[in-house]
């Protein structure tokens, strides 16, 4: 379904770096995923933890039951946005810093599952995973995310986003179900998380407890903080410019993290609403 032929210039120049153009995708789909809740004015921190959901269901789906592709992408979107159901009941009644510890536990709670269970890989993790997850499908799936997104952040969707990220309470007045769109918000959060976790796990072969951590947390939230969240393309353009900043800097060798650093920091100083941060207006309807 997903086999598609490319140019020959573009397949020799995926075959030298593929791992960054790929990582490019994925990374901007993970930004997307902050993006929903930090347009609601939450800030959950648990999207590395649906990633890993999305990533090893995916990887056991395709290496011991050997599922199609397509459906084995289903999966692993399902999956992480039920788990998200069932924890968003009771912490999205927490806000701000304690609903991102909330979270942030998930997935050092989920990183000791992985380690001490044999069935997924333990420490070893899973290797051998197929490389299905090609350039058209990473980056079509991206489009479809960012269009959407798009779209609703012109609807009545992206109009109750704006009053519930401004006043809560003045929201609940004017009769927005506030706790409906929060739950909403991380469960689409979650699936994305997860989808980008299988899109991972299906072009690097490889998946380890250790890449769903407290660190993949903070630099999926860093992708939405630098490019901002007025727009959905912010989140997209933060995690392009972290991607590729490494392999831009590989001159410099021990010194790239701290101008990745420098980098962050002189944006949340100079362009505290990030590198996209204007406001979307919309037509009056």
């Amino acid at each position: 379904m997903f086999d598609i032929t490319l140019p020959l210039w573009l397949d020799d120049f995926l075959w030298a770096y593929g791992s960054v153009v790929y990582g490019l995708g994925v990374n901007a789909i993970l930004g997307l995923s902050m993006y929903v809740v930090l347009a609601l004015g939450q800030l959950s921190l648990g999207q590395a933890a649906f990633m890993g959901i999305g990533a090893y269901t995916s990887a056991l789906l395709t290496l011991k039951l050997g599922v199609p592709f397509p459906l084995v992408l289903i999966a692993a979107m399902i999956l992480p946005a039920l788990a998200a159901f069932v924890i968003g009941i009771p912490t999205l009644r927490l806000t701000g810093v304690y609903l991102a510890i909330a979270t942030i536990g998930l997935a050092e709670v989920l990183r000791v599952v992985y380690l001490n269970t044999d069935a997924v890989g333990g420490a070893m993790g899973l290797s051998g995973i197929p490389e299905k997850a090609s350039f058209p499908v990473i980056f079509g799936l991206l489009l479809v995310v960012l269009v959407g997104l798009l779209l609703a952040l012109r609807s009545k969707v992206g109009r109750a986003f704006e009053a519930i990220r401004e006043d809560e309470d003045a929201a609940r007045v004017v009769g927005i179900n506030v706790w409906g769109y929060k739950l909403g918000a991380i469960v689409v959060s979650a699936a994305l998380a997860g989808l980008a976790g299988a899109l991972n796990a299906h072009y690097s072969s490889f998946i380890g407890p250790n890449e769903y951590g407290f660190e993949t947390a903070v630099s999926i939230l860093s992708f939405a903080v630098l490019g901002g969240v007025s727009t959905p393309l912010g989140p997209v353009l933060g995690a392009f410019v972290l991607t590729a900043l490494p392999e831009v800097l590989r001159p410099l060798h021990d010194f790239r993290l701290v101008f990745n650093g420098l980098i962050i920091v002189l944006v949340v100083i100079f362009l505290p609403k990030g590198m996209l941060g204007f406001h979307v207006r919309r037509r009056a309807s």
